[in-house]
């Protein structure tokens, strides 16, 4: 199953790489872009499509570290409870 997996990956990479490669043949000429605080003149297309494309991937990665991050939170605080939960319920059985 990993070889599957690993393959799988690779093939997907050069699925991208190719992709990447045929969009930058197709519009080699160079563009202007303005962002708001900065003008960059000159910028091949594709150089600039790379840019977004992993500027979203990492702002995905980040977003889906904190999402991970709340939640394994949330499990050690609902452990805690539940382990403060069964101490109290084992040491109301003692009672007479």
């Amino acid at each position: 199953m990993l070889i599957v997996r690993r393959v799988l990956f690779v093939s997907f990479l050069v699925l991208i790489v190719v992709l990447a490669a045929m969009f930058s043949y197709s519009n080699p000429e160079p563009i202007d872009i303005d962002v708001g605080i900065a003008r960059f003149e000159n910028v091949s297309m594709a150089i600039v499509f790379a840019a977004v494309f992993v500027s979203g991937w990492v702002f995905g990665l980040v977003s889906a570290g904190l999402a991970l991050l709340k939640s394994g939170r949330e499990r050690r605080r609902l452990r805690r409870d539940l382990q403060f939960a069964e101490t109290e319920l084992r040491s109301l059985r003692k009672l007479p």
